[in-house]
């Protein structure tokens, strides 16, 4: 029964909220002043222990917890990657805690978080994708907040259609083709190198996300793996013999292994696991086996792809000073004079051709278009996408599983997809490169010609 006092000329009114005091057992009581008569006073001490039978009251206390404080709290529970944490915490600091930081949480209202998502979506600086991850984390903030007590329900709606329709933008893309693939890794080799050859085409062969690829270490990359795996993981034993006995017994498959991802983490540059914890194995085909092994009997860093001075590609600004020049192409340049600024004489570097279809755009649809490729030559769904990193739910994904002769068929399909390209190759074609190419790659390339015409003949 709540108890109703007399202040004044108003009423306040007590009520047993139902919960001791943690250190001295004593029952904790909550109370509401205003009231111009004992009836009302008592009929709203009536509801709130109503609420409590029903499991829906929310103390004073809880309820005027600041979002600023929450805000705090909330981070502490989070069990995710160090990636995701940072962005998290970008996004409470620069956008969440100055809209709500003065709030209490239980005082939020829908109609104030409708107005806070269209101010969001008026922001020229804040992108379609990056309102939608703000506001994501602002209702697991809002859920969490109704689990531990401090409202009733959360202020975002969760279904609903409302005001006018948008259809989502989409990034438009072409076909991937082979022939400006190779334009692109003969760019690669002109501005970087040898590695920057293999690297396009190994891009475009396997589908790695750019941060595995610039981690691909030598001990997990043909002809190298699988045994020179170095076996780290002792729950893996079982799989270290298979791959032995899958990828390097009676019937070879070259392949690589995809077990980090080069990420930073307060400022250093790490090993991760893949995105998703996506270890897989990739088959590649002969023609790229064959650049690898090349590849790495020119260097000896410990990562397959290299940066142009031999360092590890991640600290590069990779869009920006490689990407950029690779795919949008640029004018060569002039020599400088002895003495004439910073270093005296430079070496000139010759014309980059830009790529139709490429300028402008990411090095990650090379991923895209393998996957395109994928699809194009008819491969199982559950190949497709294991190769690319994914997991297929429901019934498919728990029944599926990637065969030999699924990765054999994966690799026999993009060999003829090179070879038919290589078959058109003029006579005496190599590219240019900073640096000199293997011994043996004049000789490859003419033998690629002549299995490409075999091919189409």
């Amino acid at each position: 029964m709540p108890y109703p006092e007399q202040r004044g000329n108003k009423w306040r009114v007590r009520w047993n909220t139902g919960k001791k005091h943690p250190e001295t057992g004593r029952w904790l009581y909550d109370s509401k002043g205003g009231f111009d008569s004992r009836e009302d006073a008592i009929a709203y001490g009536l509801d709130r222990e109503s609420d409590i039978r029903n499991d829906r009251y929310i103390s004073r206390r809880d309820g005027d917890t600041l979002m600023s404080e929450y805000c705090r709290t909330w981070q502490q529970t989070l069990d995710v990657g160090h990636l995701r944490r940072r962005n998290i915490e970008s996004y409470i600091r620069l956008y969440i805690e100055p809209r709500w930081g003065d709030m209490a949480v239980a005082d939020i209202r829908p109609s104030a978080y409708r107005a806070w998502e269209l101010w969001l979506k008026d922001q020229p600086n804040i992108g379609d994708r990056y309102r939608r991850e703000i506001l994501l984390v602002f209702s697991m903030m809002m859920d969490d907040a109704v689990n531990d007590g401090m409202r009733q329900l959360s202020p975002v709606p969760k279904q609903r259609k409302r005001g006018r329709y948008v259809k989502t933008k989409r990034e438009r893309k072409r076909p991937m083709l082979m022939a400006d693939v190779h334009q692109l890794a003969t760019n690669a080799a002109t501005f970087w190198g040898f590695p920057g050859y293999v690297y396009v085409l190994t891009m475009a062969c396997t589908g790695m996300r750019p941060a595995e690829a610039y981690a691909l270490r030598r001990e997990y990359c043909y002809p190298n793996w699988p045994g020179s795996d170095p076996r780290v993981d002792p729950t893996e034993e079982v799989r270290y013999d298979e791959d032995l006995e899958r990828y390097a017994g009676v019937e070879p498959m070259p392949a690589l292994r995809v077990e980090w991802q080069h990420q930073r983490e307060d400022g250093e540059l790490r090993l991760f696991p893949p995105k998703y914890e996506s270890r897989r194995t990739l088959v590649v085909p002969q023609f790229l086996a064959e650049l690898l092994e090349m590849l790495l009997a020119s260097h000896e860093s410990e990562w397959v792809f290299p940066s142009i001075n031999g360092g590890e590609l991640a600290k590069a600004n990779f869009t920006y000073h490689y990407w950029r020049p690779i795919a949008d192409g640029r004018e060569a340049s002039v020599p400088r004079q002895k003495g004439g600024g910073r270093g005296g004489t430079w070496r000139p570097l010759p014309k980059i051709p830009a790529v139709p279809g490429w300028v402008g755009k990411r090095q990650y649809l090379l991923r895209h278009g393998h996957k395109e490729w994928l699809d194009e030559d008819g491969h199982s769904r559950i190949a497709v996408e294991s190769r690319m990193g994914h997991e297929l739910a429901g019934v498919e994904g728990l029944y599926g599983n990637v065969t030999p002769a699924m990765e054999m068929s994966v690799r026999a399909s993009l060999q003829e997809r090179w070879l038919r390209f290589a078959a058109g190759l003029p006579e005496g074609w190599e590219p240019e490169s900073p640096s000199p190419l293997p011994v043996g790659f004049s000789d490859w390339v003419k033998v690629q010609v002549s299995a490409g015409v075999d091919l189409l003949s």
